[in-house]
């Protein structure tokens, strides 16, 4: 179905908006895909925060103008799905690459992440960020590292000069005289 100016002003208007804060953009080679394979991939990207569409690459080139992702302008070419990360950087990169793992067809052709234009290969290494709870966790252990490893060092002090061992004698009661 043929799209009139008002609608693709508004497809081009909701891709800037997007562009505009996302953090990592993946477009994909998706011809071959099922209904049913890209029914529970736009299902899993609800979920992860990423925002899935499949657009002319005309509109998706006008979109993207004054946003970081201009630099995939000029790579945009053939049938292209495109999953913009809204919410971690990594999310759009694991989406493409789970699905790909059981669909063949599904094969990541544009990889963007902060400006930079880089080559397909590189949606590996965008899947393998970690998500925002994972950075987290990592950050709090790499934080309270330095406290535990004083606090053994403390009590392995403690311990060689005899003074880790609490008395656990009760003291002697007075007798009455």
């Amino acid at each position: 179905m043929a799209l009139n100016l008002s609608q693709k002003q508004e497809v081009v208007a909701e891709l800037a908006e997007v562009a505009a804060k996302a953090h990592s953009l993946v477009a994909a080679e998706y011809a071959g895909t099922t209904v049913e394979q890209m029914t529970a991939m736009r299902k899993k990207a609800r979920e992860s925060g990423v925002f899935l569409k499949v657009v002319k690459n005309t509109l998706a080139s006008r979109a993207v103008v004054g946003t970081e992702f201009e630099v995939v302008k000029d790579a945009l070419t053939g049938p292209l799905l495109y999953a913009f990360s809204t919410e971690e950087p990594g999310a759009a990169g694991r989406l493409i690459k789970e699905f790909a793992k059981t669909n063949d067809k599904l094969k990541a052709k544009v990889v963007s992440v902060e400006g930079k234009l880089l080559p397909a290969a590189h949606v590996e290494v965008l899947a393998s960020l970690p998500t925002r709870e994972q950075a987290l966790s990592m950050l709090a252990r790499v934080l309270a590292e330095p406290a535990a490893m004083f606090a053994r060092v403390v009590k392995a002090v403690a311990d060689k000069q005899g003074g880790g061992e609490v008395a656990a004698e009760a003291p002697a009661e007075a007798e009455p005289a």
